[in-house]
């Protein structure tokens, strides 16, 4: 079994986190897993938050979700991290998964919110511009990068990955085109990606930290720079 840990990444989320903390802390107890915070900078009263609780937290050196991701894989011995917004969006439970298929020899664990049985939060809108905008993007990267089974979420955030796989990857992207970058990566050598179906739900409280104009910007360069560097990341 291999030492898997949850990488909570927050940043002003405390009327979330605070909402879902009991459930979170009871159910990961309950299957035994650790987990900690990586903080990208939060004025909200958070970091008193995670002192109260006696929570683990790692203060973010650079800015971005990126950053984020890729100073967790440093700072962590385990096996593998899997990753969560403690914002309402995610469902905890699903970290069960996760740690299954990790298990079963995959490197990238994807909870997709566009399979069949899943949901985007965007569903019961009439207009779904976040969930068209991922479709194009994700189509995108199967088209130019997928050589095997057809990605459904390259961008959802919500997924594990065995560390080793990662630093093959030697991820660069600071900011929220990160997954995309990740998934892409994955693509080009081949590693095993295992998706299963995830409801994603409302956020409870605050507001996404992720732009549409600029975010859709970022997802834009990154998805140029692959199809340039090629593989050239990996020599």
């Amino acid at each position: 079994m291999l030492d898997i840990k949850v990488c909570l990444l927050c940043k002003n989320e405390l009327m979330s986190f605070s909402k879902i903390y009991n459930k979170l802390n009871k159910e990961l107890k309950r299957i035994k897993i650790k987990y900690f915070v990586i903080d990208g900078g939060s004025t909200d009263g958070s970091l008193n938050f995670y002192k109260k609780n006696k929570i683990n937290f790692i203060k973010q050196k650079s800015i971005g979700r990126g950053s984020a991701i890729i100073e967790a894989f440093e700072k962590t011995k385990c096996d593998a991290l899997i990753f969560f917004s403690p914002d309402g969006n995610e469902n905890i439970l699903d970290v069960i998964k996760i740690i299954r298929f990790l298990n079963q020899k995959n490197d990238l664990i994807i909870a997709s919110r566009m399979m069949k049985n899943a949901r985007n939060e965007e569903d019961d809108d009439f207009l779904k511009f976040r969930k068209w905008a991922n479709n194009v993007f994700n189509l995108l990267a199967n088209i130019f990068f997928n050589k095997n089974k057809f990605v459904t979420d390259s961008i959802n955030g919500f997924r594990g990955m065995k560390k080793k796989s990662f630093l093959k990857l030697n991820c660069d992207e600071k900011f929220y085109a990160i997954e995309y970058q990740m998934t892409i990566r994955s693509m080009k050598l081949g590693l095993k990606i295992k998706e299963f179906p995830t409801i994603e739900n409302p956020r409870i409280a605050g507001v996404s930290q992720a732009p549409s104009i600029p975010t859709g910007i970022t997802f834009i360069r990154a998805f140029l720079r692959e199809i340039i560097i090629g593989r050239s990341f990996c020599d």
